[in-house]
């Protein structure tokens, strides 16, 4: 398992944060940026760059365009999903499109899970 943080890959982390879709500044600024569990945007995690990232809940949340459904794609979103649930971490992958046609179903369904996460975790 390699170090979370990938020095190599702060640069487009930081290209990431400034170049945001449509969907992540709307998730960002009106749900996750004021949202009880602190999330980040744009987060290194080895060698992946998540969407939006969660600590205390453990959980990295994915916005996922149209490019996100094709063959290749899928195997490596999989791979990518398999990388960083070896880092103890939960996987939420959002479509693009709901994000636009359901975002109060969606940050429920965030919220639900985030809460969900939290209480497991301070159980141990």
């Amino acid at each position: 398992m390699d170090r979370k943080h990938n020095k190599n890959l702060v640069s487009n982390a930081r290209t990431l944060r400034k170049n945001m879709t449509k969907e992540e500044r709307h998730l960002w600024y009106d749900f996750l940026r004021n949202h009880s569990a602190r999330f980040t945007r744009q987060k290194i995690l080895g060698k992946y760059i998540a969407d939006f990232y969660s600590p205390s809940a453990k959980i990295v949340i994915e916005l996922d365009g149209s490019q996100h459904y094709d063959e290749v794609q899928k195997q490596k979103d999989a791979e990518r999903t398999k990388y960083l649930e070896g880092y103890g971490l939960r996987i939420i992958r959002i479509p693009n499109n709901e994000v636009n046609q359901n975002f109060l179903g969606i940050c429920e369904y965030i919220d639900e899970i985030v809460k969900q996460s939290l209480s497991q975790n301070h159980r141990f």
